[in-house]
């Protein structure tokens, strides 16, 4: 694996261009585009930070709260930034005042500029049609749709959450707004094709709506209560509530993640407890029950992470994780589930492309990963835990790779990063699985999070604040003779 060298970067702002050909990069009020074939830096803007003539009027008391809650995040950085679906455009929002610039990646010169208003801004991303902005305000008051295209925007009010409890259909057709009106929540649907014109507006069976899901067929809706009631409810787009879902015995605390199987056949849903429920689409009953447990069946394959690795190796190459044999148990920390958010639970719930692999991780087995079997549909229905990553450190985060169904990047906030892979072949012709350690090699630079490149074939590492790229070495194909 080759790695590229160490580049700057603020708020982890570092994205794939949906194409795979550009990577962009926010530093402080800079924006960088450079050609991931090189990495020589084909665009750079020094984006205007100042806040609209509004926010400066009103923002003497909003300002103040938004320095003390963005902790070391200046007012002049840039907050969130991101491609439009086809690369033609990035967007560079500063939530801190209020201002979304727009800018066009084959004409440096033209700009565009949103600029909040008094309602304030928490967060701005593209919709799937790559021409229209959606602006949340602070304080749930309402999203804003601006389009490029025609320079008109649509308000839509009371948004539950600026983060979530929001989709888009697979086509990109409607777009799916859990709201809050008289104490009540509620589902808007609106159609993007029609300058998001209102279709549909109907009550969720929710007291207090935590977040909502879109099966990735556009069928169904998954939505869910807060952390105080374990109840999921999955909805038809035209609002007939299908079923409505609690587990039999009590689990105490809520539902925490949710994820759908890639062809919306199957719900994973885990609480703050240690159990994992599937849910078919047919009945929408439990077919399957995933429970942590301290013992580790035999059958399962177990990978730990060698000792002192990083010191043998000097930091540099990889080496293989160490594969344990006999029966194993696990420390897994007991949390009091009296306490507000215990730390337990499903942290992490995540398919693979194929999705015939579950990946999950407990809070309270911070080093581990569980990597979960589900069987092709001609055979009997019966997951199983196939195989357990286990490190020296917590893990930070886990991705499965966007294109190869068996390829998975962990990180653990150390100066590596660990993968995992059943696509190996062994001198027999057979497929087998691997998992190796791979040291960064700089100094100073912790792997806290990693983001795959659209073909699958390298990946974004981020530490604090700087990144560096890690892509395959491909096999020179021999020339003919």
């Amino acid at each position: 694996m080759d790695f590229t060298e160490i580049y700057r970067q603020s708020s982890s702002l570092v994205a794939f261009s949906p194409g795979g050909h550009f990577i962009l990069t926010a530093v402080e009020d800079r924006v960088i585009v450079r050609r991931t074939d090189t990495f020589q830096i084909t665009r750079t803007w020094l984006v205007d930070s100042s806040p609209s003539p509004t926010n400066v009027f009103f923002s003497s008391k909003s300002l103040s709260k938004a320095k003390s809650s963005s902790g070391p995040i200046s007012d002049g950085w840039v907050t969130h930034c991101g491609w439009s679906c086809d690369s033609e455009y990035i967007f560079a929002a500063f939530a801190n005042v209020g201002v979304v610039h727009i800018l066009k990646l084959r004409d440096e010169t033209w700009s565009g500029r949103i600029e909040a208003g008094t309602e304030g801004l928490t967060k701005a991303e593209w919709a799937p049609d790559g021409r229209t902005i959606l602006c949340f305000s602070e304080w749930g008051l309402r999203v804003t749709l601006w389009s490029l295209a025609t320079g008109n925007a649509t308000y839509i009010q009371f948004p539950v959450h600026p983060d979530r409890g929001y989709a888009f259909r697979a086509d990109g057709r409607y777009f799916f707004l859990a709201e809050r009106h008289k104490s009540k929540d509620t589902l808007g649907v609106y159609d993007a094709a029609e300058s998001y014109k209102l279709m549909r507006h109907f009550p969720l069976p929710t007291s207090s709506l935590a977040s909502l899901a879109m099966s990735p067929t556009g069928n169904h809706i998954a939505i869910w209560e807060g952390p105080l009631d374990y109840k999921l409810h999955v909805l038809t787009p035209a609002g007939n509530v299908l079923t409505t879902f609690t587990p039999e015995s009590d689990p105490g605390l809520g539902i925490r993640n949710v994820a759908w199987h890639p062809n919306g056949m199957f719900l994973a849903v885990g609480g703050w407890d240690d159990r994992i429920y599937i849910l078919e689409s047919l009945s929408w009953s439990a077919v399957a029950t995933l429970e942590l447990s301290s013992r580790i069946p035999t059958s399962t394959k177990v990978w730990r992470e060698p000792s002192n690795w990083m010191e043998l190796t000097e930091g540099r190459g990889f080496l293989s994780y160490e594969r344990l044999s006999g029966p194993q148990v696990l420390s897994i920390v007991r949390a009091d589930q009296t306490k507000p958010s215990p730390k337990s639970g499903a942290l992490q719930l995540e398919w693979n492309n194929g999705g015939d692999l579950l990946l999950v991780r407990f809070e309270n087995v911070p080093t581990a990963v569980f990597i979960y079997d589900f069987p092709s549909p001609q055979q009997e229905f019966v997951p199983r835990l196939r195989s357990v990553l286990l490190h020296g450190s917590p893990v930070f985060n886990a991705r499965w790779n966007p294109v190869r169904k068996g390829s998975l990047v962990v990180c653990c906030n150390t100066q590596s990063v660990y993968t995992w892979s059943d696509e190996w072949v062994n001198e027999s012709g057979e497929e087998e699985e691997m998992a190796e350690c791979i040291g960064v090699p700089t100094h100073k630079f912790e792997t806290r999070d990693a983001k795959w490149a659209p073909d699958g074939k390298g990946f974004i590492l981020y530490d604090k604040d700087q990144f560096c790229c890690a892509f395959e070495v491909e096999d020179e194909e021999p020339e003919a003779t």
